[in-house]
């Protein structure tokens, strides 16, 4: 396979989920909760905030030419309107570091974690969170904008619309439980006991955000906070613009190859419009989109389907399915004509020659793309380390580099020099 000179290939990583120590943030507080829903906490996480030059000569090294990474709102601004010198310093250093070592930086600047005084005043569904995400943004590239070609500005901004989907769907099948027992004449209990659990998180939610209800960035979203994220968005947008009018700059959506089976067309393309269709009106005049696609659904006339008998699954439970990729690039490129990263793309397992086989697949398609004049800028591989798999914790192994916790000593898995020579 062969991409042509500019190509950028590359890996990514989230702050939150590398650096370690994120104490700022409303997940740092949620992961130390008594009744938290994570299965353990952060920590030191890679403590990649120490040891990123190593980090980034391994990625270089390997011939990687780029690396996806965010940047912590909550290291730069701690409290309301208070701008860290010290943290703004560190992410130079990042920054300085991937360009002496012939790395593209591509900067996120939202990953999931907010500060939590932002949460304690109201979240991703307060209409001040713009103006706030805009000022934190234009502070960024004040500082630090002579070291940037490319940023992201939210990662995911559709996650908290798919959470919601997910939690209508868990409601539903709660009332069925709570109507069956109501059917049987004898005293069965069948409350859930996650139930139970989410009262005594809501108790705890109070005491520390404020309301029972912190609306964190994956919380499930209203279509007015939906529309606040994309509001978040552009605001960011022209607040970096007006310092910066050259850097690219798009936004990143989580994004599944959508297959309908017979009879559910019309929930595909609900589904479809619900995770992409709807925010083309938001990131039309983008610089760039950022794709994410790791896994495809299929989808029947009742909704998604489980994964197909006998097929393979990754960590994460769901189908070990490369071909996504490039079908969702074609699906996108038809309605966002726009240059498209992939800025995220990846597999957890723990049989290393399984993920070199689903980069090989997915690089395929992506070069297909290319061949047929769809302008795709890079592919960035999720993720460069073994990391903090949100609520899921250290369990689950995307990495193309190892990591031992107990000694934070790196080791580069085959996949790592696999996906640099494809910049030979």
């Amino acid at each position: 396979m062969r991409f042509p000179k500019g190509f950028l290939i590359g890996a990514a990583t989230a702050a939150h989920q590398v650096e370690g120590n994120n104490i700022h943030s409303d997940y740092w507080a949620q992961e130390h909760m008594q009744f938290t829903s994570f299965n353990e906490p952060s920590g030191d996480a890679c403590d990649h905030y120490h040891r990123f030059e190593e980090d980034i000569r391994l990625l270089a090294e390997a011939g990687l030419n780029a690396y996806r990474f965010s940047i912590e709102w909550a290291r730069i601004e701690p409290q309301p309107g208070v701008f860290d010198e010290n943290e703004i310093g560190h992410y130079r250093k990042v920054l300085l570091c991937c360009r002496e070592h012939g790395v593209e930086p591509i900067v996120t600047m939202h990953h999931f974690t907010s500060p939590k005084w932002l949460i304690e005043q109201g979240g991703w569904e307060a209409e001040g969170t713009v103006e706030k995400f805009a000022r934190y943004c234009r502070y960024v590239v004040e500082k630090l904008g002579d070291l940037m070609h490319y940023v992201c500005t939210i990662n995911e901004a559709n996650m908290g619309i798919q959470v919601a989907a997910i939690a209508r769907r868990y409601t539903l099948l709660m009332q069925r439980k709570m109507k069956a027992e109501g059917q049987i004449q004898v005293g069965i209990n069948l409350e859930n006991p996650m139930m139970a659990r989410m009262k005594q998180q809501a108790r705890e939610h109070m005491q520390l955000f404020g309301t029972p209800q912190p609306q964190v960035f994956v919380a499930p979203r209203t279509p007015e906070g939906d529309l606040l994220v994309m509001k978040a968005h552009q605001a960011a947008k022209a607040a970096m613009k007006a310092v910066k009018p050259d850097l690219k700059i798009g936004i990143t959506l989580s994004l599944h190859d959508i297959q309908p089976q017979p009879g559910g067309e019309a929930m595909a393309q609900k589904e479809w419009d619900e995770e992409f269709l709807h925010y083309l009106p938001y990131i039309r005049e983008d610089d760039f989109f950022g794709l994410q696609n790791y896994t495809r659904t299929l989808m029947g006339p009742e909704g998604s389907l489980p994964v197909p008998e006998g097929a393979e699954s990754t960590q994460m439970e769901y189908e070990f399915y490369p071909q996504a990729l490039g079908h969702v690039i074609r699906t996108v490129h038809r309605s966002l004509p726009i240059p498209i990263m992939v800025t995220e793309n990846g597999v957890a397992v723990a049989d290393d020659e399984r993920r070199v086989a689903f980069i090989e697949e997915a690089l395929k398609g992506v070069q297909g793309c290319v061949e047929d004049g769809i302008p795709v800028l890079g592919y960035m591989y999720w993720s460069l380390l073994d990391n903090f798999e949100w609520q899921k914790g250290f369990s689950m192994t995307f990495g193309l580099v190892a990591v031992d916790r107990a000694t934070q000593q790196r080791t580069p898995k085959g996949s790592l020099a696999f996906l640099g020579s494809f910049t030979r």
